[in-house]
């Protein structure tokens, strides 16, 4: 049971740092063109175009 004292706040902190993560990535503007990517992955000509 002593361990529940280091495993709660390890937890804790996991989750918070999760969390940061994902409003870091919604601040970075990370989602917003959701719609875009689901038609570019059915595109076939990206194969096609030199990549830099």
């Amino acid at each position: 049971m002593e361990v529940l004292a280091f495993l709660i706040p390890i937890a804790l902190f996991l989750g918070g740092l999760g969390l940061a993560a994902f409003f870091w990535a919604l601040k970075d503007q990370q989602f917003d063109d959701p719609e875009g990517d689901s038609r570019r992955i059915l595109n076939d000509d990206w194969d096609d175009q030199p990549r830099p």
